[in-house]
């Protein structure tokens, strides 16, 4: 038995005497009506997806997720009860999201991006192969630090700038261009905040961050050697040969902000080092994230600004001591403060170098009202019993062993979310593994597999993810135009491989880890 849309219990209209007519043709009104209300969540839900995907005029993927959701809520598919349920799950992942999205672009501004990725140009020698191989690990990293959305947006120009500065080949930048943003989401897997929907699984099912890393953390490093194999068969004639190394500009020169650049490091460091220290606690990952964020804003805004002044009066005197020495040295005259214009550029330590307001204020706060909005609509879908199907496919799945159960599960979820976007697939994935019923280690392997599935489908298709998306309007800004039939041809041909050697390194290492 299933409950009616206003309560009750509906009941088989063939049980009932065939002389209650009126009996038999409410039954059938109700069910008419439970049909309409389930036809109009997906409606609602596709429309919503519509206008996610297509922005028109430019409109906030934020402005459309809460317009689906207000239109769900008149028309009853989601009530008003339904809302602090859906933002229980959503919070801790978008404010992660924003807080790690903060960080990375105060970093990016003061120079830390270009700084390793000129060192990385370095340490291949003018070896076309090894910098190739060393732009992915790299972007590797960032993702796992930074999010998937980080890594694109935030190496892409980069990666895009020493392309134009090496003059390499139309074919060459193409494929170094598509390596960074295919390892952006491929190596979002080793943590929890290293992707959006990572932490709304963690979240639903009570994931801690430790045991998370402990499962992902392998899986991601086989996820990486697949995503460079894979990269490197098939941009096998665009690999870079040789290249000019003095062509590349000094590290250092990319530096702008040098107080920010040294205290991120240390806030990189500590922002990893809470996650697992909190973990323990059960504080959750965005009060490490925000505070994180608020510390390195205020660091690089130089407040509070009677701090900086006395640091910055440190700096002048360490200056002058400075001078005085050299000049003792070479027999010369004092040197003072401000005689050399390169010394003069970095006395000033109370005046901050970055626009941390503009930081602030660009930053993805519309994904806040999207999630909620979003989820709520997708929250519509699982009130109609829609979800309850996905449940009862990912239970047959589970019949046939732990291996069938992960690759069933990622490749489903990855081909929901190539075709209707990752973000909303999450929760339908995670709705539908709670209808199925599964616990144990066969639960948690369908949850895990959805992770992978949700954060390496999107590159099948441009309209898998929102960072695939600004990914590619950041490439158009730049000149160079992927089009979508070509990005799907090159997507399904790298990911498909990766998906499946991921899946099943999953299934091999949860089996030996257990639940």
């Amino acid at each position: 038995m299933r409950s009616a849309p206003h309560g009750g219990i509906l009941v088989g209209v063939e049980r009932l005497p065939q002389r209650d007519q009126p009996h038999a043709r409410l039954l059938d009104t109700l069910g008419d009506e439970e049909e309409l209300t389930m036809l109009l969540a997906v409606i609602i839900f596709l429309a919503t997806l519509v206008l996610v995907i297509w922005q028109p005029k430019g409109l906030g993927i934020g402005w459309s997720a809460l317009g689906g959701a207000v239109v769900a809520l008149l028309a009853g598919v989601v009530h008003l009860a339904d809302i602090p349920v859906v933002w229980d799950i959503v919070w801790n992942a978008t404010l992660t999201f924003v807080a790690v999205i903060i960080i990375c672009s105060i970093l990016d501004e003061a120079g830390f991006f270009e700084w390793a990725a000129l060192h990385v140009a370095r340490w291949a020698r003018g070896n076309g192969s090894a910098l190739f191989n060393l732009i992915v690990v790299l972007g590797a990293a960032i993702a796992a630090l930074f999010a998937n959305d980080g890594a694109a947006l935030t190496l892409t120009p980069i990666v895009f700038g020493m392309i134009v500065g090496l003059k390499f080949e139309p074919k060459v930048a193409f494929g170094l261009v598509i390596a960074t943003g295919f390892i952006a989401d491929t190596a979002s897997l080793p943590f929890v905040v290293s992707n959006l929907v990572n932490i709304v699984v963690a979240d639903f099912f009570d994931i801690g961050f430790a045991r998370y890393a402990l499962v992902m953390v392998p899986v991601a490093l086989v996820s990486l050697a697949a995503s460079l194999a894979v990269l490197r068969i098939f941009f096998r004639k665009s690999i870079p040969g040789s290249y000019d190394v003095s062509a590349l500009p000094r590290p250092r020169a990319a530096v702008t902000d040098p107080m920010t650049f040294r205290a991120g490091v240390v806030v990189l460091v500590v922002l990893l080092g809470g996650y697992f220290a909190t973990d323990a606690i059960g504080v959750p990952v965005a009060a490490v994230a925000v505070l994180c964020a608020l510390v390195l804003a205020l660091i690089a805004a130089r407040q509070p600004h009677a701090l900086f002044r006395r640091l910055s009066g440190v700096e002048r005197a360490t200056d002058v001591n400075e001078g005085l020495v050299a000049a003792q040295a070479t027999g010369g005259a004092p040197l003072t403060v401000g005689a050399d214009p390169a010394r003069t550029t970095v006395i000033p330590a109370a005046q901050p170098q970055i626009a941390v307001w503009s930081v602030v204020k660009s930053a993805p706060w519309q994904i806040v009202v999207f999630s909620l909005g979003m989820y709520l609509v997708v929250y519509g879908l699982r009130s109609e019993g829609l979800t309850d199907h996905l449940g009862q496919l990912l239970a047959n799945l589970a019949q046939h062993g732990d291996l069938a159960t992960a690759t069933g599960t990622g490749f489903l979820v990855a081909g929901m979310s190539s075709v209707m976007n990752n973000m909303p697939t999450t929760l339908i994935a995670a709705l539908g593994i709670e209808a199925s019923g599964a616990t144990g280690l066969t639960g948690q392997m369908m949850a895990y597999a959805a992770v992978i599935g949700a954060d390496l489908g999107p590159k099948i298709t441009p309209i898998g993810s929102l960072a695939t998306l600004l990914w590619l309007s950041v490439l158009d800004r730049k000149g160079m135009h992927i089009g979508w039939g070509t990005y799907f041809k090159v997507g399904i041909v790298l990911t498909i491989p990766v998906l499946a050697v991921t899946l099943l390194a999953l299934a091999l290492w949860l089996t030996i880890l257990g639940p």
